[in-house]
């Protein structure tokens, strides 16, 4: 063994060790493997900086941006809402409804990218279900791994393996030659995800709003009660009357601040301004006390159907409320609601008033503000965002949803294209991973669903250096030639023990090797080895071969093992033990699945 297969050894054992200790931050332990590699010699200056150039760098932090844009248009809080209508806010069933989601996405596009994709649906869905993201996001790592293995383009393992074969002038696996292998891996990782590994993930905070929710506000304005839904029959004599005209405020002390209009093929919540006209078929969102909306619905032949709490989630997404202060030199100060003019010049409706902090309830339209107030005023959230910038108010408070709400939901659309757009161009192999995550990257931000503020924001700083300063630690193993001396000894080692020993031997050395270099640079090494020692053995290489691509895949272990279990290290604040301590028992249930079921498919 030379000097620099011994210095590569020793500087792979000290970053696994330092990440155990986990006294450094794993970021920074990177950086020193690329700064100890660039003095050492081992690699050229060039290569020990040339993770930070690699495809999956980029891809990562393109995809980062993707989900930026999905976050910002809303699609991951809907994403999140649908498996938290289906599974209620119990964990067990969430995480089986999330894993075999993410697994089947995972069989078809990068891993690496569902993960991208869900973790702002993870953190939403956490948020408005109480949970701790520690207790989901390592589950979705997992599955999306897991995913990997149902078929041939899951992971490039799969693909590798197969390209060895097709070279060698051997039959290569088909599409789906994978999947009865994956999918009893899936079904046995995903009962031990539900019903084992939660005792063993750690119990993190679950996370916080720093801001009061609306529910609050309505109880400090007195309000809780004096929210309608009413739709509008044919038969009304509102139709065609904008809300001035409809003199709802002058007549029936009656506010309204939201319109919901069918027709289309998705109802929108409109804004309700000046200029807006009701139209047959609305469904008016309005404040007011009781007795004046059932006078309103009695004189105006309107139908009054109350205010479930599931209206008030859709409302939630666009619409909210926000507390002001009027400034002390305010024109508004002596002005009634009416005479302020708020709808015209603020595009909000002011629903509740409180003075020498008590809410005035109901009948405060026809009563002039006086300094000190406080509003609440009603309306879509991008006007409240307006409001810092007007000098009548001082924002004191903003409710928690609205920092959930997305800014950009009229976006969702383009957004929802991009995505399908991105991964049918991945699937079809009609561009590059990397051409059409770039693609898609770009059409976020030309398009509108993302700024390049919030772009630059969106990348996790941690999670790229990570990947990128640990890369040339696997070529400088491969360059020294490091690597290819413990495959050959493990060869030759199990290779006279039989062929499922030497499978064994395969798997485990596959899959150890997994959890700290790239499982891509792990099989296109492995690869070739195992082929030549099934063609001296005299067997078939398909079940060798096989065990090799899968085990690639079962990168369970270390924080480093994959990019996706680096995704979710930071937003699940995980330590390095925690990997450990979840991963290596899926390692050992994936493995004993492959040895027995393997051989049964394809026969040595």
């Amino acid at each position: 063994m030379t000097l620099e297969i011994t210095f590569v050894f020793g500087l792979l054992a000290l970053t696994v060790i330092l990440f155990i200790i986990d006294r450094i931050r794993m970021d920074i332990v990177a950086m020193m493997v690329v700064v100890a590699l660039a003095v050492s010699g081992v690699i050229t200056p060039a290569e020990t900086v040339s993770g930070f150039g690699q495809s999956i760098v980029v891809m990562i932090a393109g995809l980062f941006v993707v989900g930026e844009g999905l976050f910002r248009t809303g699609i991951a809080a809907s994403a999140g809402r649908l498996l938290l209508r289906l599974g209620g806010t119990n964990e067990v069933r969430l995480l089986l409804l999330m894993i075999p989601m993410v697994a089947g996405l995972s069989a078809f596009m990068s891993s690496t990218g569902a993960v991208a994709l869900f973790i702002p649906v993870v953190l939403s869905m956490c948020r408005k279900a109480s949970l701790s993201p520690s207790r989901m996001l390592m589950p979705l790592a997992f599955a999306s791994l897991i995913g990997g293995m149902l078929t041939l383009i899951g992971t490039p393992p799969n693909v590798i393996v197969s390209g060895q074969m097709a070279a060698a002038g051997l039959a290569t696996f088909g599409f789906f030659d994978f999947t009865p292998i994956g999918a009893l891996i899936l079904l046995v990782g995903t009962l031990y995800l539900v019903f084992v590994a939660r005792h063993l993930l750690p119990v993190g905070k679950v996370p916080e709003s720093e801001h009061p929710h609306l529910k609050e506000f309505a109880e400090r304005y007195g309000i809780t009660n004096h929210l309608h839904k009413i739709k509008v029959p044919k038969t009304s004599e509102l139709i065609g009357k904008n809300v001035v005209d409809a003199g709802l405020r002058t007549h029936y002390e009656i506010t309204l601040f939201a319109i919901r209009r069918s027709g289309k093929l998705v109802s929108s919540l409109l804004p309700v301004l000046a200029q807006t006209k009701i139209a047959a078929g609305d469904t008016l969102m309005a404040y007011g006390s009781p007795e004046a909306i059932g006078r309103l619905c009695a004189e105006q032949s309107l139908v009054s159907e109350g205010f479930p709490a599931g209206e008030t989630t859709k409302l939630h997404q666009e619409f909210g409320v926000a507390e002001v202060l009027l400034r002390p030199r305010t024109g508004l100060i002596g002005n009634t609601i009416k005479d302020g003019r708020f709808r015209e010049k603020f595009n909000l409706s002011v629903i509740g008033i409180r003075r020498d902090n008590e809410p005035m309830i109901a009948a405060f339209n026809g009563t002039p503000l006086a300094q000190g107030d406080t509003l609440l005023v009603a309306g879509g959230w991008r006007y409240i965002e307006q409001l810092k910038n007007k000098r009548d108010f001082v924002i004191l408070e903003t409710p928690a949803e609205m920092h959930d709400a997305p800014s950009r939901s009229e976006r969702a659309p383009v957004a929802i294209v991009i995505m399908l757009a991105m991964l049918v161009l991945m699937v079809s192999g009609a561009l590059s991973s990397l051409s059409a995550i770039l693609l898609a990257c770009f059409a976020m931000i030309a398009l509108g669903c993302v700024t390049m503020d919030e772009a630059y924001k969106s990348l996790n700083s941690t999670s790229l250096v990570l990947i990128a300063g640990m890369l040339p630690l696997a070529l400088a193993m491969k360059k020294t030639g490091g690597l290819d001396l413990i495959v050959e000894q493990l060869i030759s080692i199990a290779g006279g023990d039989g062929p499922l020993i030497l499978c064994a031997g395969l798997f485990i050395f596959t899959s150890v090797f997994s959890q700290f270099i790239s499982n891509t640079a792990t099989t296109v090494l492995v690869a070739p080895i195992a082929l030549a020692a099934a063609q001296g053995l005299g067997i078939n290489p398909e079940p060798l071969m096989m065990t090799v691509a899968i085990a690639a895949s079962t990168a369970f272990a270390t924080p480093i093992a994959s990019p996706v279990n680096t995704l979710v290290l930071a937003p699940g604040n995980y330590r390095f033990i925690d990997f450990v301590k979840v991963g290596l028992p899926l390692q050992v249930l994936a493995m004993l699945i492959t040895l027995t079921v393997t051989p049964m498919i394809f026969p040595f």
